[in-house]
């Protein structure tokens, strides 16, 4: 099952202009948040978006900016390492 986190909140931000259509972020995205059709990339899903960073950190153009350590992607991926439930308090709808 896919994340879905709140709407409109992801500090991701992508610029087509500077996309140079290597794919790497569709490559190390965890969700799935990029496609890249060989030309450029595109954003499928912002929403689901956990701002980990590193679609920003493996574009070699600077395409991609994310506020890494935001929201709940810090508590997920904690949780994922530890093999516990994230501490974030998801569950009662105000997220980290």
């Amino acid at each position: 099952m896919k994340h879905k986190y709140l709407k409109n909140v992801a500090t991701l931000s992508y610029s087509e202009g500077k996309c140079v259509g290597c794919g790497r972020c569709a490559e190390v995205c965890p969700h799935g948040v990029f496609y890249s059709n060989g030309k450029k990339a595109c954003v499928l899903d912002k929403d689901s978006c956990m701002e980990c960073g590193a679609c920003a950190m493996n574009c070699p153009a600077g395409a991609i900016e994310v506020s890494a350590g935001t929201g709940c992607a810090i508590a997920i991926i904690a949780g994922w390492l530890t093999g516990k439930e994230p501490t974030c308090d998801c569950s009662s709808g105000e997220c980290c």
